[in-house]
């Protein structure tokens, strides 16, 4: 995907840990992507290593998980934040590596930028019970971004597909995490009455997918039988300077870096 002249690409993508993804060709990926800004999530590694394999050229903003080995999220960028934060403004997840927030002045704007990692959740545990609350707070932190920047942008792994065309097998997903109506409802809310917009099904269409993760068990990406579970939620200005997206869905399942698809967007500035 050629950049144009002026273009602001920023990139989100689930590593599955950092040092795994690294080991496997991210590094390879990084080097021809020509991101500008960079969101991980499940980066699972201390600040140490992400300082250590991403020194070349990169701001860094990373919230490691108080949990070892678990979560964190972080933004990579070509230019220095202006402001940044970590938590979404609920201190019961402080330490949990679930969200932080850049500022960064473009074209004589504001953009914030958020890297997000919703849990998983399952259903009837108290995982669930975090995984509302998480949402919870973002339905709070969500109008304040908007507010106090010129755009703002919500990227990362909400693990929730919003619509029947989000996940492949969605009759058989109903009941679970991830696909239960009352996860769904908060993305109803993000796309309507929080005015939020979601860039890649805007810029897709009302196609299946695009998917961009699939399950490592049978073979599920080689049938590409995936969830689109990872978002690029932008406020109303900045959805309307989404040029493109690309889902870099590797060629065969032995070259992915991780299990989730970077998922590339293109903004004009």
């Amino acid at each position: 995907m050629p950049k144009d002249a002026g273009a602001l690409r920023i990139a989100s993508v689930n590593v599955n840990g950092l040092r795994a993804a690294w080991r496997k060709g991210m590094p390879y990926w990084l080097e021809n992507r020509d991101v500008d800004i960079l969101a991980l999530q499940e980066v699972r590694a201390p600040d140490s290593i992400v300082r250590e394999y991403l020194a070349d050229g990169w701001h860094i903003l990373h919230a490691e998980a108080q949990d070892k080995g678990r979560a964190g999220v972080a933004i990579l960028s070509r230019t220095e934040p202006t402001a940044t934060r970590v938590g979404v403004g609920d201190s019961y997840f402080d330490a949990s590596g679930r969200w932080v927030e850049a500022d960064f002045t473009v074209g004589g704007q504001t953009l914030t930028v958020v890297s997000a990692y919703v849990h998983s959740g399952e259903v009837d545990t108290p995982k669930q019970v975090d995984k509302y609350r998480f949402l919870d707070a973002m339905v709070a932190r969500l109008p304040e971004l908007a507010a106090d920047a010129d755009n703002a942008l919500v990227v990362g792994d909400l693990n929730v597909g919003h619509t029947e065309l989000d996940i492949k097998n969605w009759r058989a997903n109903r009941k679970k995490a991830g696909f239960l109506p009352e996860e769904r409802a908060y993305f109803d809310r993000f796309f309507g009455e929080l005015g939020y917009h979601d860039v890649v099904r805007r810029l897709a269409g009302d196609v299946e997918g695009p998917y961009t993760w699939w399950s490592q068990r049978g073979q599920a990406f080689d049938n590409n039988v995936g969830w689109r579970i990872d978002y690029h939620m932008a406020s109303a200005d900045l959805a309307d300077r989404a040029l493109r997206f690309a889902v870099d869905r590797g060629a065969r399942w032995d070259t992915r870096f991780t299990d989730h698809a970077p998922l590339v967007v293109d903004y004009r500035f």
